[in-house]
C-alpha cells in the first residue's frame, strides 16, 4: 500500500475467529469491523477475530469480492476538506452460502464462537407493527419451522447453532443485534424464541433463560458503494473490490452482557451502559427521522444528494423546525448528552459534502422505516398534547413520493419492496387519503386518530395542489 493509506499494526495470522456476523454489508464493515480493528492495533482482543456470513443469494457476492483480497478491504474517511483510507483486517473468514446454512450453523457451533452479531436491515426482525412483537405466521418463519435442520433464516439458523451448542454441552454465544431497530436486543430475542416456540418448546425455554441478547445503539452514516466510491479507492492507490466510504464520526453503545466473553471495546471508544434505550431513543428519533425529514422533499425536489438537499434551505429549515419543536420535546434526557448539540452535530453530518450520501438511499424501504423512525414520534407528540405538523407532513410527502413521480412529473424508480402496492395505495389516497393510513402495519390504528387523520388528509392535499415547495414554505411560516 501507499505510505497515506494505513495498514493493520498486528500480525493476522494471530488471530482467532470469535465473533460470527451476519449481513457484512458497508455499514458493518465500516462499523463494528473498523472498532476491532482499533483493538487489534491495541495487541487485545485477538481471539474475536470476524467470520463473514450471510443468509441472502446476494450475500454470495461480498463473500467472493472479500474472499479474493483475503477477506482485507478499504475504508475511506471523507470529512470536509479531508480524507483518510485504511485496509481493514479484522475478518478473517466468511462462510459459504447455500440453502440450508450448513457452513454458517457449523461456524456459530464452534465452540470458539463467543458472540453471534448481526446487520440484516429493520426490516429483517418479522415484527408485527400493530404489536411490535415477533410475528410468527411470515411465510419464511414457517418454512423454517416445517425444516427447523435446514433453516433458511439468520434466527432458524441461530437455533439450530444454540440446539448443537447446547447438546454438546457448550455455553451458549452471545447475539448482538447492530441494526437499527428500537430495543434491538429485545427483538431478536423476541424473533429466535419466538420461532423456536413453533419448533421446540423446551429448547425455546432454554434460550430465554440462557442466551444473551444485549441491546445497542450504532451510528455510521455509511454511502452504497458505487463508481465515485471505487474511484476514491483507486486514487488512494487501492484496488479494492468492495470499498468502503463513511463519515469520520462513528458511535457505538451497548449493555454490557456477555457471558461467554467480549472483546474489551470500551479501550476503542465504545459506551457500555445500562441505559442503551435512551441513547437509542434520541439516535433514532432525531438522526433516523431526520434522514427520512430531508429525504422525503429533497426526492420530491429532485435533489439527488444529502449535502445539496442541506444546502436548500427550505429542506433544511424543514428538518431544524421539526426537530426542534417537535422531536426534542418527546425525547428522553441521555446520560452525558445535550439534545440541542446532538441536533446540531446531526445537522452538520448531513451537509457533509464529501461522504456524498444519495437521497435515494434515504427513501428505500419507507414501508419498515417510517413506522420505526417517524410514526412513534408522531404518536408521542400527539399523546403529550403537541402539535406534530411537520411530522405529519412529513409522512403526506412520502405518500406523495410514493406515488411514483416528483414534483416536476418525472418518474422515480421502484424504491421501495413493496413499491407496486405502495404506489397503487398512494394513487388511491390522492382522492381519499384514508387509504393511506390504512397500511395498519405503518401506522397501527394511528388512522383512528381524528387529529393526525385530518392533518394528514390536509397536508396530502396541500402537496398535490401548491406542491412541497410550497407546503414546507407555509410550515415553516407556522
Amino acid at each position: 500500500m501507499p505510505e497515506t493509506v494505513a495498514t493493520p499494526r498486528y500480525d493476522r495470522s494471530q488471530l482467532r475467529p470469535g465473533i460470527v456476523h451476519i449481513g457484512c454489508g458497508n455499514f458493518h464493515r465500516a462499523h463494528q469491523a473498523v472498532y476491532l480493528d482499533d483493538l487489534f492495533a491495541l495487541g487485545e482482543g485477538h481471539d474475536f477475530a470476524l467470520v463473514g456470513a450471510g443468509v441472502r443469494e446476494g450475500d454470495s457476492r461480498m463473500r467472493d469480492a472479500l474472499a479474493a483480497q483475503d477477506w482485507l478491504y478499504s475504508v475511506i474517511e471523507l470529512d470536509e476538506g479531508h480524507s483518510a483510507a485504511r485496509v481493514v483486517g479484522s475478518m478473517v473468514d466468511f462462510t459459504e452460502i447455500a440453502p440450508g446454512n450448513a457452513a454458517l450453523i457449523a461456524q456459530m457451533a464452534a465452540p470458539t464462537t463467543k458472540i453471534v452479531s448481526l446487520t440484516v436491515t429493520e426490516g429483517g426482525y418479522f415484527i408485527d407493527p400493530t404489536t411490535g412483537t415477533f410475528s410468527p405466521d411470515h411465510p419464511e418463519v414457517l418454512a423454517d419451522a416445517a425444516h427447523p435442520r435446514s433453516p433458511n433464516t439468520v434466527f432458524g439458523a441461530i437455533i439450530e447453532a444454540l440446539r448443537l451448542r447446547r447438546e454438546a454441552g457448550e455455553m451458549p454465544f452471545t447475539v448482538m443485534c447492530c441494526d437499527n431497530v428500537p430495543h434491538n436486543g429485545h427483538v431478536t430475542r423476541d424473533a429466535v424464541v419466538g420461532l423456536c416456540k413453533l419448533v421446540d418448546l423446551e429448547l425455546a425455554a432454554w434460550i430465554a433463560e440462557n442466551v444473551a441478547f444485549p441491546n445497542s445503539m450504532v451510528d455510521r452514516i455509511t454511502p452504497a458503494t458505487g463508481d465515485r466510491e471505487r474511484k476514491l479507492a483507486r486514487d488512494f492507490g487501492i484496488d479494492d473490490n468492495a470499498p468502503v466510504t463513511c463519515e469520520p464520526f462513528r458511535q457505538w453503545v451497548m449493555e454490557d452482557n456477555f457471558p461467554a466473553g467480549r472483546p474489551a471495546l470500551e479501550k476503542v471508544g465504545v459506551t457500555f451502559t445500562d441505559q442503551v434505550d435512551r441513547f437509542e431513543t434520541m439516535k433514532i428519533r432525531i438522526l433516523n427521522g431526520g434522514h427520512a425529514i430531508i429525504a422525503y422533499p429533497a426526492g420530491l425536489m429532485g435533489i439527488d444528494l444529502v449535502h445539496d438537499a442541506m444546502a436548500n434551505p427550505l429542506i433544511k429549515g424543514f428538518l431544524t423546525k421539526i426537530l426542534s419543536d417537535e422531536v426534542l420535546p418527546i425525547v428522553p434526557p441521555v446520560p452525558g448528552m445535550v439534545l440541542t448539540d446532538y441536533r446540531d452535530l446531526i445537522v452538520k453530518r448531513f451537509s457533509n459534502p464529501e461522504v456524498a450520501d444519495t437521497t435515494r438511499r434515504l427513501c428505500y424501504d419507507g414501508t419498515n422505516r417510517q413506522p420505526k423512525f417517524i410514526v412513534p414520534s408522531i404518536a408521542d407528540v400527539l399523546k403529550a398534547g403537541g402539535n406534530a405538523r411537520g411530522l405529519i407532513l412529513l409522512s403526506a410527502l412520502w405518500c406523495r413520493y410514493c406515488f411514483g413521480t416528483n414534483d416536476a412529473g418525472e418518474t422515480i424508480a421502484a424504491n421501495d419492496p413493496n413499491w407496486d402496492a405502495m404506489t397503487a395505495r398512494a394513487a388511491e389516497a390522492r382522492t381519499r387519503p384514508a387509504a393511506w393510513l390504512e397500511m395498519t402495519t405503518v401506522y397501527g390504528d394511528m388512522a383512528k386518530n381524528k387529529t393526525f387523520a385530518d392533518g394528514f388528509a390536509e397536508a396530502l392535499a396541500e402537496i398535490w395542489r401548491d406542491g412541497t415547495q410550497a407546503a414546507i414554505t407555509r410550515y415553516l411560516e407556522s
